[in-house]
C-alpha cells in the first residue's frame, strides 16, 4: 500500500500558476446552442460579433449582442438570428475564476496555467423574436417532430434475420419429457405397496421424493396420501409426510438413527427409541386391515 502511495505523489506534478491577470473581471455568458456551434467554426482571426452596452440614466444598461456577417454566412443553407439580447446578473456569494493552459511545443518545456480573470457577471444570451428566430424554431420543432424509425415496403425478401421454428431449450425439454414418459396412474393397491415400502426405510418425506419413488401424478398421489399419511404442518417435521399411526409398526430394538429417517417426537420425553424399518408381513397385515 505505501509503494502505491508513493507512486501516486510521484505521478502528481506541481506547476506555477500565473496570477497577473487574477484582478481582472471577466464575464460568463451563455450563449444558445447555434451560436456556439458558428463560433466553434469561425477561424481565430475571424470577428464573431460586437457587444453594445447602453446606459439609461435610472435603470440597468442594456447589453445588447450582433453576430457579424461572416459568422453568419459560415453555413449559407442554415439561417440564425443575429440580434440577441443579454440579461445581466451579478455574482455574489461565490467566487468563480476562468483558467488557460498552454501546451508546450517542446517535450522538455512545462505546460503553463493562466488565470484570465474573476468572473464578477453572469450573462444569459437570447435572441430576439424576429421572422428569423421563428423561422428556426418552426425547423428545429418540424425536425424534432420526424419520427427516427420509418414503415417501409420491400418488394424482395430480406435475409438479415430468419425466424426459428422452435429454440434449442424447448426442443431438449420436450425430448427430455418423451423419453421421461407420461405418468399413468398405476392401480391403487400397488402404489400404496411403494409408499409403505418407502416409508420402511425412512418415516419422513415430502411430496417430491414421493413422486420420484412412486413416477405417479400428483393429485393422484396426494389422494392415497391422505388415507394412509398425516401431513405434518408444525416443526421440525414440516411440510412432510408420515404414516397414521394404525399404520406403523416400528422395531422397539432399532438403533438410534439408523438409516437416514428422523426420530419421533417421543424420543424427547425419554421413551424407547423407535425404528424406521417395518417387517414385510406385518406390513402385509397392516395393509389388510385398511382393506
Amino acid at each position: 500500500m505505501s509503494q502505491g502511495k508513493e507512486e501516486g505523489k510521484s505521478q502528481h506534478i506541481d506547476r506555477e500558476l500565473d496570477l497577473s491577470n487574477a484582478g481582472r473581471g471577466v464575464w460568463l455568458v451563455k450563449v444558445p446552442k447555434y451560436i456556439a456551434q458558428k463560433w466553434e467554426k469561425a477561424p481565430s482571426q475571424m470577428d464573431v460579433g460586437k457587444l453594445r452596452i447602453s446606459k439609461v440614466a435610472g435603470s440597468k444598461a442594456q447589453v445588447s449582442l450582433t453576430l457579424s456577417d461572416e459568422v453568419v454566412n459560415l453555413e449559407p443553407d442554415v439561417k440564425i438570428p443575429t440580434e440577441h439580447k443579454l440579461d445581466v446578473s451579478v455574482v455574489t456569494k461565490q467566487t468563480l475564476g476562468v483558467f488557460s493552459h498552454v501546451i508546450p511545443a517542446a517535450k522538455d518545456e512545462s505546460e503553463k496555467l493562466y488565470m484570465e480573470g474573476r468572473i464578477v457577471q453572469k450573462l444569459e444570451c437570447r435572441p430576439v423574436a424576429d421572422t428569423s428566430y421563428m423561422k428556426l424554431k418552426m425547423e428545429s420543432f418540424m425536425k424534432a417532430a420526424v419520427p427516427q424509425k420509418k414503415v417501409q415496403a420491400i418488394d424482395k425478401i430480406v435475409q438479415n434475420f430468419k425466424p426459428v421454428k422452435d429454440h434449442r431449450h424447448n426442443i431438449d425439454y420436450v425430448q427430455k419429457k418423451k423419453a421421461e414418459g407420461k405418468k399413468a396412474r398405476d392401480d391403487k393397491n400397488f402404489v400404496m405397496d411403494m409408499l409403505f415400502n418407502a416409508f420402511e426405510k425412512h418415516q419422513y418425506y415430502n411430496i417430491k421424493d414421493l413422486v420420484k419413488i412412486t413416477k405417479q401424478p400428483i393429485g393422484y398421489l396426494k389422494e392415497i396420501l391422505k388415507e394412509v399419511c398425516d401431513y405434518n404442518m408444525k416443526n421440525p417435521h414440516k411440510n412432510m409426510w408420515e404414516l397414521k399411526k394404525e399404520y406403523r409398526h416400528y422395531k422397539a430394538d432399532d438403533k438410534d438413527g439408523e438409516g437416514s429417517g428422523d426420530k419421533s417426537d417421543d424420543d424427547d420425553d425419554g421413551q424407547e427409541p423407535v425404528g424406521n424399518t417395518v417387517n414385510d408381513e406385518d406390513a402385509m397385515d397392516v395393509f389388510s386391515d385398511s382393506d
